[in-house]
Order: C-alpha cells, then sequence, then structure tokens
C-alpha cells in the first residue's frame, strides 16, 4: 500500500501546490460564535460558567476543585517516576539557559542631536497566563516551554491552565513540570473556559496580561476572542515540519523524521523537497515500508495522505525558494554544510541543522522554544521566547537647546496635521 509518492516541483498543478503550502491550516470560523459566547458569560458571570461545564467531571464540584493544591502537588510527584522527574529538571535547566541568554535586560540611550537624548527600557509584564494542553495528550514540555520564559522574563505572577481529567484530576506530569517549572497558581480548566477565565478574571483564577501557548482550534478561537483584553502570542495550528535535504540525507532517518511530526495527529504535516531525485524515492520507500507495520495508523494515515509531500526539485535554489515560501513551523537543514544555508532561510518558526538535529531535540531538551507559529505564519511571528512577556518603553530627555532644535518639524507637521495645539505646547517653552 502507497501512502505516499513522490511528486516533481516544478510540475505541481496550482491547486495542489496550494494544498501543500496551506496544509490543513485550522479554521476556527465555525467555532469562534460559539466560543466567544462562552468567553462574553465568563465575563459576565465568572466561576459559575466552568463550574456548571465541569459538573460532568464532578457532579458536586466548587470554585476550590478548580485550583491545584499542594497535596496534590506532593501526591502528583509520587505518582510520576524519578527519571522522568530527573529529565524534566535536565531539559528545564536547558531551556532557562538558552532563554536567560536571549534575555534583553539593559536599557540603552542615543544622542539623537544635541541637547536630545533618546532611548529604551525593558521591564517585564506583571502577570501571564500559560495554557497547558490536556485530556487527549499531556505535554509537560509545553509546561516548561510557556513557564520558563516568564519566569526568566521576571514576571510576577505566572498562572497555568489545563484541562482535568475526570474526577477534576489535572496530569501528574504536567503538574510535576510546573512545579520544576516554578509555577504554583495552576488551575484545573481548559478550552475556552481556561482562557476567558486568565483574560477576565475570576473569583478563583487571576486575570493576566498576555495568554500563551498551544492548543486545538476552540482555544484558538478563545484566545482570538479576548485579544485586546490580553495579549496572545502567534495562532497554534497542527504541527509541521518541512526538511530541505541533498543528497547526504538518510532515507531511513528522514522517514522517521516524517513519523515523529505526524503523530501528534491527523491535521499533522510533513514535507521533504530535495534536488535529489534518488533520495525522495527511498524516504518514499522508506515510509511506506514502514506503514505497514507502525502503530497508531489511524492517526498517521490522514496527515500523511492529505497535508504531506515528498516533492523534487530541479535544483537547490528552487527548493530554497519552496522552503521559504512554505515557512514552516519546523525546518530541518540536512545539507552536507547546513551553516551555509542559513542566511538563505527567511521564514522558520525553528530551524534544526545537520543529522542529528531532529525537532524532538528542541521540543524536548535543547532549550529552545517549542511554541512556534505554524501555517505560513513564521512569515510574521516568531516563536515563544521572553520578549514576548516583556514591554520596551521608550524614553526622552531634552533640553531647551533640544527641543529648539526639533521646534520647526513639530510646528510645520502639527500644522500640517490640523493639530495647532501641539505647536502651542512647543512654542510656549521657547518664548522665555
Amino acid at each position: 500500500m502507497k501512502i505516499v509518492d513522490v511528486e516533481r516541483l516544478s510540475e505541481l498543478t496550482a491547486e495542489r501546490r496550494q494544498a501543500i503550502l496551506s496544509r490543513s491550516m485550522d479554521e476556527i470560523g465555525d467555532v469562534f460564535d460559539h466560543v466567544r459566547e462562552i468567553c462574553e458569560d465568563i465575563r459576565k458571570r465568572g466561576d459559575a460558567v466552568s463550574l456548571e461545564h465541569y459538573k460532568k467531571l464532578k457532579e458536586d464540584i466548587a470554585a476550590a476543585d478548580i485550583r491545584v493544591t499542594d497535596d496534590e502537588i506532593a501526591a502528583a510527584y509520587e505518582q510520576v517516576g524519578d527519571e522522568v522527574v530527573e529529565q524534566l529538571k535536565f531539559a528545564a535547566e536547558n531551556i532557562e539557559k538558552f532563554h536567560r541568554a536571549q534575555f534583553e535586560r539593559d536599557m540603552w540611550s542615543m544622542e539623537v542631536a544635541p541637547g536630545i537624548l533618546a532611548g529604551r527600557i525593558v521591564r517585564p509584564m506583571d502577570s501571564a497566563g500559560c495554557y497547558i494542553p490536556g485530556r487527549q495528550a499531556n505535554y509537560p514540555s509545553s509546561v516548561l516551554m510557556t513557564i520558563i520564559p516568564a519566569r526568566v522574563a521576571g514576571v510576577e505572577t505566572i498562572v497555568a491552565c489545563t484541562p482535568p481529567d475526570m474526577d477534576m484530576v489535572a496530569n501528574n506530569t504536567s503538574l510535576v513540570a510546573a512545579d520544576i517549572a516554578g509555577c504554583r497558581d495552576i488551575f484545573k480548566i481548559g478550552g475556552p473556559w481556561a482562557v476567558a477565565s486568565m483574560a477576565y478574571g475570576t473569583e478563583t483564577v487571576p486575570q493576566v496580561n498576555k495568554i500563551v501557548g498551544p492548543g486545538n482550534k476552540y482555544v484558538t478561537a478563545a484566545k482570538m476572542a479576548v485579544f485586546g483584553t490580553v495579549a496572545i502570542d502567534s495562532p497554534a495550528g497542527p504541527s509541521e515540519i518541512l526538511i530541505l535535504a541533498d543528497d547526504t540525507g538518510r532515507p531511513d532517518w528522514i522517514a522517521m523524521d516524517f513519523y515523529s511530526q505526524v503523530e501528534h495527529d491527523q491535521d499533522a504535516a510533513a514535507v521533504l523537497v530535495t534536488p535529489d531525485a534518488d533520495l525522495a524515492q527511498a524516504v518514499a520507500d522508506e515510509i511506506n515500508e514502514r506503514f505497514q507495520t507502525i502503530a497508531r495508523r489511524e492517526i498517521l494515515a490522514p496527515a500523511l495522505e492529505h497535508n504531506s509531500a515528498i516533492l523534487i526539485a530541479d535544483s537547490m535554489d528552487e527548493a530554497v525558494d519552496f522552503t521559504n515560501e512554505y515557512a514552516a513551523e519546523h525546518l530541518e537543514i540536512v545539507t552536507r554544510d547546513p551553516m551555509l544555508m542559513l542566511p538563505r532561510i527567511k521564514h522558520a518558526g525553528s530551524i534544526f541543522l545537520g543529522p542529528y538535529a531532529p525537532v524532538p531535540a528542541g521540543d524536548y531538551a535543547s532549550g529552545t522554544n517549542h511554541v512556534l507559529p505554524t501555517g505560513q505564519c513564521a512569515k510574521m511571528f516568531s516563536g515563544l521566547s521572553t520578549d514576548d512577556f516583556l514591554k520596551k518603553p521608550t524614553f526622552q530627555l531634552l533640553s531647551k537647546e533640544g527641543l529648539q532644535h526639533l521646534s520647526k518639524a513639530i510646528l510645520t507637521i502639527s500644522e500640517a496635521e490640523g493639530l495647532p495645539l501641539h505647536g502651542e505646547a512647543i512654542r510656549i517653552r521657547l518664548e522665555d
């Protein structure tokens, strides 16, 4: 059975090319109105909305059941194996090390002209909310990836929300990861209920300045609905990878990189683009052969058949152009000298260089962040970083000489804009 086939990039129809580029970008239009109603209801009625929703998990639920207690965190450590705890701490150390290196701490200033000092300072947000997916799958790695950058940036109040299982029990590994990351304000709510609770604040859940973290289309729709009341990170859709390779690529490794991404869900996407036809065919053969015996085929098959592709480019230049057009969440560059290719890449969420840098390295432990823009949003967004939790106000200090230097421009432009009192605020200072 063939699950994937090889195609020549230059021979794709316009429709097929667009299908590959658009992959399975989340369409939130069909759920947005319903989600917005939930968010508005929480804005008005607070915790009561979430309690009504979660009666399906615990009939006698009370507001106190939403917050994770210290006893629950202690119990979670008892349930999670020592090896998992140890490796979560190892990953957390690398993530913190990387994000501390990218943290811009210092103000700067410059003399624009005599008497005009201008600059910028850096200040953290007061609070941040981290959405942690749950129920369908549990992602303690996402706990580390969202909480640690906020803490490193200096955010004082960090709130985490994650969907509970039956009887309002949160995933143990996620609780341990949150504790390791340094967050104790953890709440057992998910979906639009979590997003709206963090955006508007409730009797139990603190209001935050920004909400970050991956989620399904209901979470994305909720983040869009509350945007403006709070800031949000980039819209996050299904996971995706593009592999740019030459004849040095190993077919079995690349095939497994396909599988490691499309195992996320049926809407995930994987693409190989290479000028080497032999490699392309070998990767296709490897994927098709492994599919006969691999687990979770009900998830893998739709992702491979509908959202994935193996493309032969006429040249490496054509392959790079397509790579930039695709703007992948994850980009692997498997070439003789991947560092020489790096300056040619314009759009990607996170870039993995060389055969020993597969995407799972960044997903878990290398230190870079795995909360990344999907669906071509890498053309306009970056992955999550300490910058997401910082504000950078500008400042200026002017002497009378400096204001005099600017006065002609200010008076002329303010008159042109029909705002003469702006000019008067200058004149009154220069009359003495």
